[in-house]
């Protein structure tokens, strides 16, 4: 990898950490000048550099530059004179270097204190998943706009007035506490889960697939498993939910970006290592009493990891549709079980329960109808197919409905 593809990736990376604990540092009030302090550091780090000419430890020079221009504005700036400044006149300049702390384990436990700021339930879930992928995630606006298929300005708005909420709410940015941290990590999960789904069924930048949100979202649960007050059974069941997704991403693009639906994957591309990791965290969920719908999803998810296309897998994977949808219905887990009734007990059966679902308001609802009627009655089938076209939403699905009509 040369530095251009070096610098960016850097960049993103420690702009997320360092916002995360200057913000802590300076609160929700003043979170604006945290991310100018990253943006003024990595702009510097731009000039700086040059081509080619990136320092021996990279990630050193920006937090050292970073804690400089942090201390530079806390002393200059009239706004924190009242609060701050009389702290910077009695400290030793020792003891203030160590109050922006950039060790490992302060940047990770700002990272959570954070994630839980954002992700509060004064602030709709789109905003929580905004300010998830610029502040923890280190994406641009224009990333972000591309993301919820926006515009720049659209972004900012919503951000700043998202911002301004949880300043009036006086959101801290610390953990819960012990008796609400069930109760918030509820609502983490829930954006996690969201901004992963944004990833797995994309509509941005007409991709069907982007691995950057999805891998975003595995890294922020990575973090809550791994401690111990938020590394319960639902988060370790939402990580194994996407361990075994993810494990199928190598097979579920063709060379050209389309999509390859499952039955057609070659499951030689399947990561043999994150269905593993799959199976290792589902484990952990398993202690407790509680069901959930990460739970039920990351079993059907394990299940479409078992390459043997038999009878037994497909009666699986509908009974647990059928728990999923008794604890959370949803128009896709309705359709996606109708497909299961199909390979489980056969198409005749499954159009029956098609059509009384209804939702015609969903291209996926014509697809599968499609698919039910195919060898069945393929002029009612292409019909359902051409139906299913004019509502897609990407490139890539048009393409992929249109093969199957070609196929008819």
């Amino acid at each position: 990898m040369d530095h251009q593809e070096i610098i960016p990736n850097l960049f993103r990376t420690e702009y997320r950490k360092i916002v995360s604990v200057l913000s802590k540092r300076f609160g929700f009030e003043r979170i604006e000048i945290a991310e100018d302090i990253a943006s003024e550091t990595f702009l510097t780090a731009a000039q700086t550099w040059g081509l080619g000419r990136i320092p021996e430890n990279p990630t050193a020079w920006l937090y050292h530059v970073a804690k400089n221009k942090a201390k530079n504005h806390l002393q200059r700036n009239a706004l924190f004179e009242g609060k701050i400044a009389p702290e910077i006149k009695s400290a030793t300049s020792d003891l203030y270097d160590g109050d922006i702390d950039l060790s490992p384990e302060n940047i990770n436990d700002s990272q959570l204190q954070m994630m839980f700021a954002i992700c509060h339930p004064s602030i709709s879930q789109e905003a929580q998943i905004g300010l998830s992928l610029r502040i923890l995630c280190g994406f641009g606006i224009e990333e972000i706009a591309a993301a919820f298929l926006s515009n720049k300005e659209t972004i900012n708005k919503r951000l700043f007035r998202a911002k301004e909420k949880l300043r009036e709410e006086r959101i801290e940015i610390a953990f819960p506490e012990p008796a609400k941290i069930e109760e918030r990590l509820s609502t983490v999960l829930t954006t996690i889960y969201l901004l992963f789904n944004e990833g797995y069924y994309s509509v941005s930048q007409n991709k069907t697939l982007r691995k950057d949100l999805c891998l975003e979202a595995m890294r922020l649960c990575v973090m809550l498993v791994e401690n111990k007050s938020t590394g319960t059974p639902q988060a370790n069941a939402l990580l194994s939910l996407m361990c075994f997704h993810s494990s199928r991403f190598e097979a579920r693009e063709d060379e050209n970006g389309e999509l390859v639906l499952y039955d057609e994957q070659d499951t030689n591309l399947w990561n043999a290592d994150l269905i593993s990791k799959g199976g290792y965290f589902l484990n952990c969920a398993a202690r407790g009493d509680q069901l959930s719908k990460y739970h039920l999803e990351a079993a059907i998810a394990y299940w479409h990891t078992q390459k043997a296309d038999v009878k037994e897998k497909w009666e699986n994977i509908l009974q647990l549709y059928n728990r999923l949808l008794q604890i959370e219905y949803s128009p896709i887990a309705a359709l996606n079980r109708t497909y299961a009734l199909s390979r489980a007990n056969g198409k005749e059966e499954a159009i029956v329960e098609a059509e009384k679902l209804k939702l015609e308001d969903h291209h996926f609802y014509f697809a599968l109808l499609g698919e039910l009627y195919t060898d069945i009655d393929n002029q009612k089938a292409a019909q359902f197919f051409e139906r299913a076209i004019s509502m897609a939403r990407t490139q890539g699905d048009k393409q992929t409905l249109q093969r199957k009509i070609d196929k008819l």
